[in-house]
């Protein structure tokens, strides 16, 4: 079993930048799909990111497209969301999920693990 860890979060103004780790134990996840997923208050989770197992093919939401990077790290285990540009609209609890297979989409469904989240507040 796969113990993903979200780490990062904070209070920022519109306009910075954050960087969201993911840092997983108990076994490697270079074999995973990892994802990001955002949960804003009263709203469903949504998917933000994801990248498959090695690293070469990526995908975004719509509405972070141009402003977030997903990357991974296999030797070190760990996973990356680089946000620039943030809006208030971000604001939300940032989640990392490891997916069932090594390619993954926007389903909540085909990710096997998920981390506590991290929460993300941005001030306009």
């Amino acid at each position: 079993q796969v113990q993903l860890v979200e780490s990062g979060g904070g209070l920022v103004q519109a306009g910075d930048s954050l960087r969201l780790s993911c840092a997983a134990s108990r076994r490697t996840i270079s074999n995973n799909a990892m994802g990001w997923f955002r949960q804003a208050p009263g709203k469903e989770r949504a998917f933000v990111a994801a990248i498959n197992w090695r690293g070469s093919s990526t995908f975004y939401a719509d509405s972070v497209k141009g402003r977030f990077t997903i990357s991974r790290d296999n030797a070190k285990n760990i996973v990356f969301l680089q946000m620039n540009n943030l809006k208030p609209e971000d604001t939300a609890v940032y989640y990392c999920a490891a997916g069932r297979t090594s390619y993954s989409g926007s389903d909540p469904a085909s990710y096997q693990y998920w981390g506590q989240g991290t929460q993300v507040t941005v001030s306009s």
